[in-house]
């Protein structure tokens, strides 16, 4: 007996009328800023070789992939992130091409999630990359993208903005293994000051301890930047502070208020970025919905060494936040076109010639007329188009 032939794999769903219109929808607002900003979509396959991801600081831990093999043996990735792909296609169809790389892409991404953590195992990204070019104006640009995209989406958000190295710089000052800074690490994203405590009390009290410490608490708007200062007293800690000020400043030009943040406590997995990160959050959402920042280092691994910056979307949290509380229905066409016995063909030439008109029309497919108003009236069409002899 077939035990699993009427539902869909853990972590996958189907998705119904209301949410396909709006998923559609949601792609093509942000494709056009996309598109008007001078990026060019390029699409990669859904599978890949392992060898893609398994990379120094990938930041994609094996176990969640899914994983075959191709007919001579070799280790396959359903798609698992969109960045790593399009780093090995700019370093290899795009290497003649002239810098920055503008590209943007439109496609989904598989992630066995074993934690149970009630996230999609199958979810739709968008997103940019700008590769080869650095400094404040490519990360303007970027982070600007991405106001221009949560705005376009017209919801409540906030863009929070931080910097993959300050954790690194505190972190690597205690005496302590990578797997107890990676767990400090996801404690200080999770915001959970217990737990943090509970591990930092038992180290030396240094400075870097108290840095680390403080760290999730350094969120808010301008003065997070004083705050902070007493913490970063390195050159470097210094350094990426006052660029963080600086690139505040200038996205404060957006006019978008108290909706762009500091997060200095903004310490994301993916282990490739290496300068500013930043991230979206859509009022009534736990997680973000879009994610992004510098990854200088990452094209090193495929042979094409240059500075890059980009960011992704949840296109299926927008969509969820979108339809939340709305029943899913099918939207009904405008027309119902029914054909005389007879006169079949004639009504599919007649639906051809309303659709050219910019109707939204469908065939009747009943034997009778009376069938056809009855359909009709349940579906809430409001005009019948007859085409036959007359009645």
């Amino acid at each position: 007996m077939k035990k699993y032939n009427l539902i869909t794999p853990e972590g996958t769903k189907d998705v119904l009328f209301e949410e396909c219109i709006e998923r559609r929808n949601l792609q093509k607002k942000i494709t056009a800023i996309f598109e008007a900003r001078g990026y060019n979509e390029v699409i990669t396959p859904g599978i890949e070789y392992y060898d893609v991801f398994d990379i120094e600081n990938a930041g994609i831990p094996q176990e969640e992939m899914y994983k075959s093999t191709d007919n001579h043996g070799r280790l396959l990735v359903f798609r698992p992130d969109l960045t790593l792909p399009i780093a090995r296609l700019a370093a290899t169809r795009l290497h003649n091409h002239s810098l920055p790389l503008r590209l943007y892409y439109n496609q989904p991404v598989w992630r066995n999630r074993p934690d149970l953590s009630g996230r999609s195992d199958e979810s739709t990204q968008t997103g940019i990359e700008l590769m080869g070019a650095e400094g404040l104006r490519a990360d303007l640009e970027v982070i600007t993208t991405a106001a221009q995209v949560m705005k376009a989406c017209g919801r409540d958000f906030r863009i929070e903005i931080g910097h993959a190295a300050i954790f690194r710089i505190f972190a690597d000052k205690l005496p302590i293994s990578e797997e107890l800074k990676e767990e400090i690490r996801s404690i200080i994203e999770s915001k959970n000051y217990a737990a943090l405590s509970e591990i930092l009390d038992n180290m030396e009290d240094t400075s870097y301890v108290k840095a680390l410490k403080h760290l999730p608490r350094l969120f808010g708007a301008e003065e997070v930047f004083e705050e902070a200062a007493q913490y970063c007293t390195e050159p470097k800690a210094q350094e990426i502070l006052d660029y963080l000020r600086t690139l505040y400043k200038s996205l404060e030009k957006l006019g978008l208020g108290n909706r762009i943040m500091v997060d200095l406590g903004l310490v994301q997995r993916n282990d490739y970025y290496t300068g500013v990160v930043f991230s979206a959050y859509e009022y009534g959402h736990g997680e973000a919905v879009l994610m992004g920042g510098r990854y200088d280092k990452l094209l090193s691994s495929f042979g094409a060494p240059m500075a890059a910056c980009g960011f992704a979307v949840d296109v299926d949290a927008l969509t969820s936040m979108a339809i939340k509380n709305r029943m899913p229905v099918l939207p009904a066409p405008e027309i119902l076109v029914h054909g005389l016995e007879g006169y079949e063909m004639e009504a599919q030439l007649e639906l051809m010639e309303l659709i050219d008109e910019g109707q939204r029309a469908e065939v009747s497919v009943f034997a009778t007329l009376e069938e056809a108003e009855k359909y009709a009236a349940e579906k809430g069409i409001k005009e019948i188009v007859v085409v036959g002899d007359e009645i």
